[in-house]
């Protein structure tokens, strides 16, 4: 895992090196249970070199923290390893650049369960509106996904949190059903 966080701190594949303050490979237990992808890293998240160490990161750690879970025990990452210039979407080149990284971080981690947080981590899985799938179990292989509204999403709309709240609970029920 070391000698893919030296690649992705000094990948070159796309434009976003030359506007980004740091990548941002992602973090945690390497032999996690729960495998986190958002979508990019945002200003913070550029500046630190951390993912979700933002508001979005709070209130995310706080939503595992209301499941018994340690923010310390899951990896988490994003799709795009590079911040996007002004919070823009991550372009298809730039998604279809960092793939390769993401691929090889679920292999290393081998989690149980991989939660995708907000629309486009979700797509990479399943081909539908976050807001028909989300909360809901599918098996790709040997992984189970479980797409989440992203964190941001309860940041913007606080009516949103007590759904994001009932699908963090089927994170919890999973993992003590399997």
């Amino acid at each position: 895992m070391d000698e893919l966080r030296e690649q992705i701190i000094n990948c070159k594949k796309c434009n976003l090196c030359n506007t980004r303050t740091n990548a941002v490979p992602g973090e945690g237990n390497n032999n996690a249970d729960i495998f986190l992808i958002g979508e990019a890293p945002g200003e913070r998240e550029d500046i630190e070199g951390i993912p979700f160490c933002g508001r979005s990161g709070n209130l995310l750690t706080q939503m595992l923290n209301e499941i018994g879970i340690n923010r310390e025990d899951i990896f988490i990452t994003n799709i795009v390893k590079c911040r996007p210039p002004g919070n823009r979407d991550p372009e298809e080149d730039e998604i279809e650049s960092c793939k390769p990284y993401l691929k090889l971080q679920i292999a290393l981690v081998k989690p149980r369960i991989i939660c995708t947080l907000g629309r486009y981590s979700s797509s990479l899985f399943v081909k539908d509106k976050i807001s028909k799938i989300h909360g809901q179990i599918f098996k790709f292989g040997k992984y189970t996904v479980i797409p989440l509204y992203h964190p941001a999403v309860g940041l913007y709309n606080p009516n949103m949190k007590k759904i994001m709240q009932e699908d963090f609970l089927k994170i919890k029920d999973f993992l003590k059903n399997s």
